[in-house]
């Protein structure tokens, strides 16, 4: 029978030792703290992450929940070690994650009359409500944007980047993110790509292309949208699967916007309105 989850249809992974390595320097965790976290020896650690012995699954598993992996390397590292992936990852579509699913639906319902999508892990927008589609109508005046990603709608000139007022600021948070993402899984090689090609866009200091360690974000930013029923400005909520047994649902993430403003939440509801 073929396997639920894609990642076993993936090329080989890298050896088990070479991931331990990498994720504890990823994590700044040396092989003593990670053996005693793990209920193991740094002897016998030691010896796994050079190839000498191998690990069983239940010890996997501890090292896996002692690095804080998310579940799509928890999958990739018991690989590693010779075992069959724990955690299934099922398109959102499948009846499998049927209620799970139904759950964004309503969140995206009654997240009207303002926006909410949902983003994988990439940052691709797999859904929305009707009041992003209003919304994003009103800001590119009718036109389509051009990406399905939401990073490259940030960074494109031709696309809401055009119409971000304080677009330096927002675009600095996002790269702080990807950065941030990066620094905590650094074998996605997705990531590492979409940062080289936000990064080739026009006008983007070229300090970008390094993790700010010295400077934090502000905890909440304020996006402003020119727009023809003047300024619009919005902040984000982020909602998240609690303990999710599923790689996608692991992965995704639903973000809400909500009007910094009563102007902005009138024109919302105006939009609404004139749809109704």
């Amino acid at each position: 029978m073929k396997s639920p989850n894609p990642v076993s249809e993936r090329s080989p992974p890298p050896p088990i030792g070479a991931l331990l390595r990498e994720w504890r320097a990823a994590r700044r965790i040396s092989q003593l703290e990670l053996a005693l976290q793990s209920d193991m020896s740094a002897r016998h650690l030691s010896y796994v992450e050079t190839g000498k012995a191998q690990a069983s699954r239940e010890m996997v598993c501890r090292m896996a929940k002692a690095l804080k992996l998310p579940l799509r390397e928890r999958n990739t590292l018991l690989l590693a070690g010779g075992y069959a992936p724990e955690y299934a990852e099922n398109p959102l579509a499948t009846p499998a994650l049927g209620r799970m699913r139904q759950a964004i639906e309503l969140i995206l319902a009654h997240q009207e009359p303002y926006a909410a999508f949902v983003l994988d892990r990439h940052w691709n927008v797999l859904m929305t409500n009707q009041a992003a589609v209003r919304i994003n109508r009103l800001l590119m005046q009718g036109r389509e944007s051009p990406h399905a990603n939401l990073l490259h709608q940030v960074f494109d000139p031709k696309d809401f980047r055009s119409v971000m007022a304080n677009w330096p600021e927002v675009a600095e948070k996002f790269i702080h993110h990807l950065h941030e993402q990066l620094a905590s899984v650094p074998s996605d090689q997705r990531s590492q790509q979409l940062l080289n090609e936000i990064l080739q866009y026009p006008d983007v200091p070229a300090s970008w292309r390094f993790r700010d360690l010295k400077n934090e974000p502000d905890p909440v930013l304020t996006i402003v949208f020119r727009s023809d029923e003047g300024e619009l400005r919005f902040f984000e909520t982020i909602t998240t699967f609690s303990m999710p047994r599923d790689v996608t649902l692991d992965e995704l993430r639903i973000e809400c916007a909500f009007p910094a403003d009563d102007h902005t939440a009138a024109v919302c509801a105006r939009l609404a309105a004139s749809e109704a």
